[in-house]
């Protein structure tokens, strides 16, 4: 931390630590990983209360940035995708966005990263998400084939190059996986069936970006997002379910992000502490 602390005006105190704390984790003073000072050190740097501290703390971790537990030091938690998975989560439980909506958005995200991979991907990376995509149809099982499928789009989202796009990619992504892999639980055969069944289109989506024709690439990612959902639907209607209602899916999202995405629950193990 700095040796001099920010001035502290009249007013709300707590506030004041709070935007001073948080603006020394976004900038990198405060590393993710690395501990606050105790609570009483904190006091006699801003010259504050004790009570005034643990009210700044509260807030703090209220934003998903720093973690405490068992009654030790604070640990710094500022990962760029924990924030963003809850101010997205957030958002679409606040305004009532519906699963369709979400995962339509996934579809124009995905096309712009193979956009973005065509001309900013290594020839390198375009191996290792040939190689992704191969690893696919060799898994065994529905929890290995999801993992694959994951790190293939993940794949395709790190080579984009572009940090945001990315981060938005693989959350968004997370929760279409694990949704399918919910919605496919009768007959799990279903959703290694139809993930099998692209595989073709995925290799048509690396030769894209290996030709390094962006246009191309974004339209074959569109297409596979277009596929995919033909090939849900025509799977189900075979195994004689009935198809997901918008009212369904969105259900379905709300209650899996209030399962999975909560601050506490977003803690990283600490990998180092302030001298």
């Amino acid at each position: 931390m700095p040796e001099t602390p920010a001035r502290i005006f009249r007013g709300r105190v707590a506030d004041q630590i709070v935007e001073d704390l948080r603006g020394q984790i976004l900038d990198g003073t405060l590393p993710d990983g690395s501990r606050l000072p105790s609570e009483r050190e904190l006091a006699a740097y801003y010259d504050v209360s004790g009570p005034t501290i643990r009210e700044a703390i509260r807030v703090l971790t209220a934003m998903g940035l720093v973690n405490t537990r068992n009654g030790s030091r604070a640990v710094i938690t500022a990962q760029g995708d924990t924030l963003l998975a809850v101010s997205i989560a957030s958002l679409v439980q606040v305004e009532k966005v519906s699963g369709s909506e979400v995962f339509g958005l996934l579809g124009a995200l995905n096309a712009y990263a193979a956009e973005l991979a065509a001309t900013q991907a290594s020839d390198q990376e375009v191996t290792r998400l040939r190689e992704a995509s191969h690893a696919i149809p060799a898994s065994e099982g529905v929890a290995p084939t999801a993992t694959a499928l994951r790190e293939f789009f993940n794949t395709l989202a790190t080579i984009s190059h572009n940090p945001l796009l990315a981060a938005l990619c693989r959350f968004i992504t997370e929760m279409q996986i694990e949704l399918a892999v919910k919605l496919a639980e009768s007959d799990n055969r279903d959703f290694v069936q139809v993930v099998n069944s692209l595989h073709t289109e995925r290799m048509r989506i690396v030769a894209a970006i290996a030709s390094r024709d962006p246009q191309h690439a974004a339209a074959m990612v569109r297409n596979y997002h277009r596929l995919t959902v033909e090939q849900i639907v025509e799977a189900r209607k075979a195994a004689g379910d009935s198809p997901v209602s918008g009212t369904g899916l969105t259900e379905a999202l709300t209650t899996w992000l209030r399962t999975n995405v909560t601050l506490s629950g977003q803690a990283t193990s600490p990998r180092g502490s302030l001298p």
